[in-house]
């Protein structure tokens, strides 16, 4: 117990422990409520202690001596030491005499405007707005940094023309209060339309302002206004790129570039700016064609390509410069569309017949002309609606009453020669070429159609049965000829028979004088050979002999003698017929054929028999040969 006691009375008390540094926790201590509380402690000291990255707004409560104790009327912030929220600011330091009870001091960041922004500045207190305006002037400010220089140099309330681009500011929240916005973005192929929502107002009979220069795309709002531009749609366009816009002094409309395709030509019909001279010529009564710049019709068209156009102000006519094909079908259009509205043309025939007709009517427009057709027409459109389309329908439907409808169609080449002819006239006159008219499908009434179509079959059946017929007449003389040339061998047999008769007969009497003359010879030299057997038998039987030898004579020359007169009396060829007869009668010889078909005759007649007569002898020649041969 005592060793415990000894313990206890050797450590330290919590008294000697602190004791040494109670002084030091109070300095701590202290210098932690300083800390906390400077600001106040050293307002209420009269010291106020700006940070780097602050500004310090004032309020001045009170003003103990002095004629400025008070704002002047309509103001809001004092420039002259007045009691209330102060114009001047306190930048980053240390200030004396801001006591608590006098003075306010807020603290308030820099206001910071990010790449990409810009910052739009409107002022709670200034001077009045000019009649008519709608934002402030521009005044030296420091970027709207010194509010007090603001106010002195008469800067207007309100909406202001300036603004802040990207950086760190310190600006007076009593009296500026700032908007962020986007800078204008203007993409690719693409131009802004700007319209200003301040200026000069637009003159009477204008839709646009006048061209101002030296305001940067409208960046310079105080060059614009200063230099008297107009308040509403401006014909200065902005290109793609990035912009510090003011949104309250512009607004602009993003809209894609004015493309003109190849093949084709832009005229540009203006709707604003200064009347031109007019430079179409006196023999163009349709409208004045003015220099590019002026109000009315260009006269030089802008050829294929891209252009920044403002086509608020102005309009941009695409005219073909190829070669144009429209067609008045129902089942057709081109790409261009142009004929979309164009039908097949209904016509009626002088015989009171409607029909159909489709026609293609193909046109060129020159570049130099295209700026008087759209002067005289408008656009593309009107002109097909205002010439073509009238002009080629009733040229067609007055030709077609000139003729019926089979007329029509026989004629069909020499009709759209001539359409061709007097469409191209009528053309030239509205400064277009006319390359060549087509006719192209033509639809008669189907009544007619079946009755031409009923009237060609039975012409095609006439025909069909008159070649038929022919056909049968060529068979009938082909049976004919064909009978004819089987018979004609037996003709020409019958021919060869009766000329080998006749021959025959011939042979035949030759054959009898031979015999005769035969006889003759044999009589005389049988004569003699019997004179000389009767002689060599010393004349034996000199009387018979002599009397036979003249017998025989006798019978021979009587022969010969009845041969002659016979051939005398009854002719050559009564005589071979009479011997014929004999033959035929002695040897049964067949004279009359199975067919008998007459021939020629002879001068008296008998060809004919002869020729069947001489036939058949030679068969039966011919048989009787054929039997000695055998």
């Amino acid at each position: 117990m005592k060793n415990m006691l000894l313990a206890l009375d050797s450590e330290p008390s919590l008294t000697s422990v602190l004791g040494p540094n109670l002084f030091w926790i109070g300095l701590v201590a202290f210098a932690f409520i300083l800390l906390m509380f400077h600001r106040l402690l050293f307002q209420v000291l009269g010291i106020v202690f700006i940070p780097e990255d602050r500004i310090g707004l004032v309020t001045k409560k009170f003003v103990l001596i002095g004629k400025n104790k008070e704002i002047p009327s309509g103001r809001i912030i004092a420039v002259n030491g007045e009691a209330g929220f102060q114009a001047q600011t306190l930048a980053p330091g240390i200030y004396f005499w801001k006591f608590l009870w006098q003075y306010d001091v807020r603290l308030q960041p820099f206001v910071v405007v990010p790449d990409g922004a810009i910052g739009l500045v409107m002022a709670k207190d200034g001077a009045e707005l000019n009649s008519g305006g709608v934002l402030a002037r521009r005044v030296e400010s420091s970027m709207f940094q010194d509010a007090e220089a603001f106010l002195r140099n008469g800067g207007q309330k309100g909406r202001q023309t300036a603004y802040l681009t990207p950086g760190s500011y310190r600006i007076n929240s009593f009296l500026f209060e700032v908007t962020l916005s986007k800078m204008t973005q203007i993409r690719d192929n693409m131009v802004g339309i700007v319209t200003t929502l301040d200026g000069i107002p637009l003159p009477e009979g204008q839709i646009a302002g006048k061209m101002v220069e030296g305001h940067q795309n409208f960046q310079d709002a105080e060059a614009f206004l200063a230099n008297g531009g107009n308040r509403g749609l401006q014909p200065h366009v902005i290109l793609a790129g990035s912009y510090f816009l003011n949104n309250w002094f512009v607004h602009v409309e993003e809209i894609p570039m004015t493309e003109i395709p190849i093949g084709t030509v832009g005229v540009v019909i203006s709707y604003c700016g200064e009347d031109g001279e007019d430079v179409s010529g006196l023999d163009f009564k349709h409208g004045n064609i003015v220099k590019r710049g002026y109000k009315g019709v260009w006269s030089e068209p802008l050829g294929p390509g891209k252009y920044p156009l403002n086509t608020f102000i102005l309009r941009v006519e695409s005219v073909p410069t190829t070669n144009l094909v429209l067609n008045w079908a129902n089942a057709r259009t081109e790409a261009h569309q142009l004929d979309k509205h164009l039908c097949t043309i209904t016509v009626r025939s002088k015989d009171g017949f409607p029909f159909n007709l489709d026609v293609s009517q193909i046109i060129h427009i020159p570049m130099s002309e295209a700026s008087k057709v759209i002067a005289r027409f408008g656009n593309m459109n009107n002109l097909v609606s205002q010439v073509l389309e009238p002009t080629i329908g009733n040229y067609f439907r007055n030709s077609a009453q000139d003729s019926d409808v089979i007329a029509f169609l026989s004629t069909r080449k020499e009709r759209q020669a001539s359409a061709r002819e007097h469409i191209n006239q009528v053309l030239e006159q509205y400064n277009v070429s006319g390359v060549d008219t087509l006719i192209g499908d033509i639809a008669p009434p189907e009544s007619l159609m079946k009755t031409l179509t009923d009237r060609k079959l039975a012409e095609e059946q006439k025909v069909t049965y008159d070649t038929q017929r022919m056909a049968q007449e060529t068979r009938q003389e082909l049976e004919k000829q064909t009978a004819i040339a089987d018979i004609q061998k037996q003709i020409v047999e019958a021919d060869q028979g009766v000329q080998i008769a006749e021959r025959v007969a011939d042979a035949a009497v030759k054959k009898a004088g031979g015999e005769a003359s035969s006889i003759k010879l044999n009589a005389a030299a049988e004569s003699e050979r019997t004179k000389l057997i009767a002689n060599a038998e010393a004349q034996r039987i000199a009387l018979t002999g002599s009397a036979e030898a003249e017998k025989i004579l006798a019978i021979g020359k009587a022969n010969a003698e009845a041969y002659e007169l016979q051939v005398k009396a009854m002719g050559g060829d009564n005589f071979t017929r009479t011997k014929i007869a004999e033959i035929i009668g002695r040897d049964k010889v067949k004279v009359m054929p199975d067919i008998l078909i007459s021939g020629g005759t002879g001068s008296d007649g008998n060809g004919a028999l002869s020729g069947l007569l001489g036939l058949r002898l030679m068969e039966e020649l011919g048989g009787k040969k054929a039997d000695a041969k055998s």
